[in-house]
Parts: C-alpha cells; sequence; structure tokens
C-alpha cells in the first residue's frame, strides 16, 4: 500500500509532507524519531519544519495510521505497523527491534477487564541486541 492511500485510509489529507513523512515511516522500519526523519527528510522538502514533523506523527498515532513508542525517556519513536508485535530496546546501541507478539496476547485482549475499555497495549523489552552481542564477542577475540 502506498502512503497516499494509507493516509486516506485513515481519513487524514494528504498533503507533500504527510505523504512524504508517511512514506518515511512505511520505508524504514528503523522506528525513526522526529529529529531522524526531519533530517532525512528537510533537504528534498525546504519548507519542512521539526514542528511539522511532530504534528504529522501526532496525527498519524491519534488516526491509528502509525503508532507512538515511548520505550524509555530519552527517545519517542514511530512506528508504521500497527500490528499486535512488541519491541526490544537495545541498552548498548540504542536501535529498537519488531518482535512477534507473545502467544498469550490475544488472550489478555480478550480478557474482561471489568468494564473498562482497553485501546492500547504495549509490550516492550530491554537488553542487548545479538548485533551488540556478536560484536562483543568478536572484540574479545581480538
Amino acid at each position: 500500500m502506498d502512503a497516499i492511500k494509507r493516509l486516506q485510509e485513515y481519513n487524514i489529507k494528504p498533503s507533500v509532507q504527510r505523504i512524504s513523512i508517511m512514506s518515511y515511516l512505511m520505508e524504514h522500519r528503523t522506528h525513526p524519531t522526529v529529529d531522524e526523519i526531519y533530517t532525512a527528510l528537510s533537504p528534498s522538502i525546504p519548507t519542512l519544519s521539526k514542528t511539522t514533523v511532530y504534528n504529522t506523527l501526532k496525527l498519524l498515532s491519534e488516526q491509528g495510521a502509525a503508532q507512538t513508542l515511548t520505550i524509555d525517556e530519552r527517545n519517542t519513536c514511530y512506528d508504521a505497523d500497527t500490528t499486535p508485535h512488541a519491541h526490544f530496546l537495545c541498552k548498548h546501541c540504542g536501535k529498537v527491534y519488531d518482535l512477534e507478539c507473545p502467544a498469550n496476547v490475544k488472550k489478555v485482549e480478550d480478557m474482561d477487564m471489568n468494564g473498562h475499555d482497553v485501546q492500547e497495549i504495549h509490550y516492550y523489552y530491554k537488553g542487548i541486541c545479538k548485533y551488540c552481542i556478536e560484536e562483543q564477542l568478536l572484540s574479545k577475540k581480538e
């Protein structure tokens, strides 16, 4: 699905900035921050501001076209994948990775919550990613 269709699917009026930001999110599965998106897109869109990026990401999240990830207190990241899945934050390199959702997530989502309307469930894991572990092992061998 392209960015324009994705925006329209969530009743968001397409603009040059919104299309570019949605495209970036869909193409870069790295869970970027506002600064990363701004840095990547500003050379090709001179009128783009960080405020526009922030406001667009807020709108995308509010409408359900993207999700906001606040895994740690330092950075807020964004994800175009709104399907149920978990995230893993590497404490060494700071990258965020997608993980399959635990098998029991559907059971939790279907549980009676005593009349509460659960609208979001977040699964965050923190540790050292396999790439940093591999790098550490290689540096120990040297």
